[in-house]
């Protein structure tokens, strides 16, 4: 299995239009649930801490292999997400891992 895990921060004068922002990059990730060959679990966690150097928003993603993953980079609705969400982003952090299956 292959982890996935990226972390944004997003655009936002105020608190509200970064509120905004965080719901849509929650919805359009969440539409991706049952549409991704592979795609074994999906999770958005949206930041509380408040801290100066923490990310506004995490995605933690399961793929089955590592085949699965790259897969999904180019999937057509991935690829939509990414065009939804790409001017929002100002920052973007990743890490992917393998776990060994129990």
């Amino acid at each position: 299995m292959i982890r996935h895990i990226v972390m944004w921060n997003l655009v936002g004068d105020s608190h509200e239009v970064k509120q905004r922002n965080i719901a849509l990059l929650q919805r359009s990730f969440h539409s991706l649930n049952g549409r991704i060959p592979g795609l074994l679990r999906l999770e958005i966690g949206v930041d509380h801490s408040g801290v100066d150097y923490a990310c506004d928003v995490v995605l933690y993603s399961e793929f089955d292999s590592q085949a699965a993953l790259d897969a999904y980079a180019t999937h057509p609705e991935h690829l939509r997400v990414k065009a939804e969400i790409g001017a929002m982003r100002i920052a973007r952090h990743q890490v992917d891992y393998a776990v060994a299956s129990v």
